[in-house]
């Protein structure tokens, strides 16, 4: 007798016990749906007073809620690996800025979700710079174009690559 109750007691507290786990499972599950159904990122593209008003980028840029992508430096390389616009800086960043579209696009994103962006551009000389903004300007937001930094470097990892480019993210 005395074993057969501590059994059903046994019972009682496993089914209780699956209860609360199915209900936890079930809270978790609707938490994350919760998540998915959130708004989009907050994000200000600040010029801050005291500091000289950019034209082409934003000197900062915040962001809450998101999730943070991080785009390693893309290079003018097809699909195949081949070099697109061998000597040609134009068709490089076209390319680049291909490339940069199809990584945001496989995590969830757009240009418009981008915030930072690193340029890298082998013997860079200021002559560049008006075609360098023109083919981002097909890109990226005119009204909040992204934090922007520009560096110009003796080479980089293969001498047929004229420039690479790096972008942070916020996506929903």
């Amino acid at each position: 007798m005395q074993t057969e109750r501590m059994q059903r007691s046994g019972w009682k507290r496993l089914g209780v016990i699956a209860a609360v786990l199915a209900a936890g499972g079930y809270a978790l599950a609707q938490g994350g749906a919760a998540q998915k159904a959130q708004a989009a990122p907050e994000k200000q593209f600040l010029q801050p007073a005291g500091m000289h008003r950019p034209t082409a980028y934003t000197h900062v840029v915040t962001s809450r809620g998101g999730k943070l992508v991080f785009i390693a430096g893309q290079v003018a390389f097809n699909e195949k690996g081949e070099i697109v616009g061998k000597g040609d800086l134009r068709a490089q960043a076209t390319q680049v800025f291909e490339n940069l579209k199809t990584a945001l696009a496989a995590a969830g994103g757009t240009w418009n979700d981008v915030v930072k962006i690193n340029w890298y551009i082998a013997g860079y000389n200021a002559e560049m710079l008006p075609m360098l903004r023109e083919v981002r300007g097909k890109y990226t937001s005119a009204a909040n174009p992204p934090a922007s930094t520009l560096v110009g470097v003796a080479a980089l990892a293969n001498p047929d690559i004229l420039l690479e480019v790096e972008a942070i993210a916020v996506v929903r």
